[in-house]
């Protein structure tokens, strides 16, 4: 019997390759992260679409997995102690992915604890405020008459941009010389908030001018460039 087959998410999206580590997402800021860790350490995996159009994250399969109701999540059939272990929460499967395969994040505890802590400021500020400026710039908060709730979030945009540009000066990366699960963290975000979300004259990205380099270099890496087109 295939391990996978224990877990409801298996049977709206049924894997080709069980044997590979099943990963449900969308190419949205959050997602692509876990498909361009993926790339980078070259862990063989399945990708399956969750379509938003259709409602597929609040089926009873999805729900099964992530009861949250969001993307990414990931089913892998080579987990802990050689267990499936099914996974939400973006950082989280960054955190695991680092552990397991013993790449992209620091081996010495205060360097590791570095890390980490900057993987905690995107989860908890970068994604949250980046995505809530989105909202007011080019969706439905766009058509309110009331501009203070954009310009809230515009203001700690410009600030938590300075607080990474500041980071960046005379660094390569966010852990210096060394890249890192922070990187693949953050820079997706901040791709967005210039491509998709196209608020880069809002908040005068012009001024910041390491982000920018790092962000081109981030851009350049090929795994970087495959994941986000993950799931096609």
């Amino acid at each position: 019997m295939n391990p996978l087959d224990a877990f409801p998410v298996t049977r709206k999206w049924p894997p080709s390759q069980p044997q590979y580590l099943q990963l449900y997402s969308l190419p949205t800021p959050n997602g692509v992260k876990v498909s361009i860790m993926l790339e980078e350490i070259a862990l063989p995996y399945e990708a399956h679409r969750v379509s938003f159009e259709d409602n597929a994250q609040f089926s009873s399969e999805f729900l099964s997995l992530n009861p949250n109701n969001k993307i990414p999540a990931i089913l892998d059939p080579n987990g802990p102690e050689g267990q499936p272990l099914a996974l939400f929460e973006s950082g989280a499967i960054l955190l695991y992915l680092a552990e397991k395969s013993g790449q992209l994040l620091p081996a010495q505890a205060q360097q590791r604890y570095e890390c980490i802590q900057w993987l905690m400021w995107q989860v908890g500020g970068v994604g949250p405020m980046f995505g809530q400026l989105g909202f007011f710039h080019k969706f439905a908060g766009s058509q309110y008459p009331d501009k203070r709730p954009r310009d809230r979030y515009v203001a700690e945009v410009v600030r938590l941009l300075g607080v990474l540009e500041q980071r960046l000066q005379q660094r390569q990366w966010l852990m210096g010389d060394t890249y890192s699960i922070a990187d693949i963290a953050v820079l997706p975000w901040v791709n967005t908030l210039l491509g998709f979300y196209g608020a880069g004259e809002l908040v005068d990205f012009a001024r910041f001018a390491n982000v920018r380099r790092v962000l081109d270099a981030f851009l350049a890496r090929p795994a970087v460039q495959r994941g986000l087109q993950v799931p096609g």
